[in-house]
């Protein structure tokens, strides 16, 4: 059995009346592609705020390779191993794309060469190596999705949030992401990803997690959790469920 490398207990936060995330507990194995899904509002980015520290939860606690951070700062997060992406991506727009990857690279590697040498490595990993010497601030919405990723893998994880990173990206540009994000996997680093995109999902996820209004309803495999009523109900809508079971009992009439 994997080793569990992260581990949310009894996850609690609230804003003013809003309860955003409500007794979420989970665990996700070391070496493990996982993804948390859910409708809009459910709570997933706060969820990813209360695990990265940016944000402290009311109650519950977080454990990283075995040790407590529950409330710690993000930069001792990161330097723990816990990197996390944004869905606004913000490159340093004067900067070209390998100064940009540098940055990241700079939380473990203070010396400049090493530094930008590893910008190229991990460039090469998410397809920029083309633009490396581009202004970050020319780059398409999907070069700056792949420059989000660069930057975070930059900082050498051992987690990798991924939120929303085929976030605005048309069909084929996903289709091209998909084999990045699980070359990342396969390269050894453990990926926990939010993500709106089925299809990567279903192409990607190990093991899903559901949240909806802030509770965990289901998880298990992709195809067990799309086919759960509760998971339905969630994103579609109260008696979804019922009508598309009795639509397909008239189909097969």
């Amino acid at each position: 059995m994997a080793n569990e490398l992260l581990q949310l207990s009894g996850l609690n936060k609230s804003f003013g009346g809003l309860k955003a995330v409500q007794n979420v507990s989970l665990t996700v194995p070391e070496g493990s592609l996982t993804a948390l899904i859910g409708p809009n509002g459910a709570g997933k980015t706060t969820l990813f705020a209360l695990m990265s520290g940016f944000v402290r939860p009311d109650a519950g606690s977080v454990r990283f390779a075995g040790q407590d951070i529950t409330s710690q700062a993000p930069h001792l997060n990161a330097r723990l191993g816990m990197t996390r992406t944004f869905q606004i991506v913000q490159p340093f727009a004067a900067q070209t794309v390998r100064e940009n990857i540098a940055v990241g690279a700079h939380l473990k590697e203070p010396n400049r060469r090493a530094a930008l040498a590893l910008a190229t490595d991990v460039a090469a990993r998410v397809g920029l190596l083309p633009q490396l010497d581009k202004p970050a601030a020319d780059l398409t919405v999907a070069g700056r999705k792949r420059l989000e990723l660069a930057r975070a893998l930059a900082t050498q994880p051992r987690l990798l949030l991924l939120d929303e990173v085929l976030a605005g990206l048309n069909p084929q540009e996903i289709a091209e992401m998909i084999p990045v994000v699980r070359g990342i996997a396969d390269g050894g680093v453990t990926v926990l990803m939010i993500e709106h995109v089925m299809q990567a999902v279903m192409n990607l996820a190990e093991h899903v997690w559901v949240l909806a209004q802030g509770q965990l309803i289901a998880e298990g495999s992709p195809g067990v959790v799309t086919s759960d009523e509760r998971v339905i109900e969630a994103y579609l809508g109260h008696g979804t469920a019922a009508r598309l079971r009795a639509a397909a009992a008239k189909e097969a009439a």
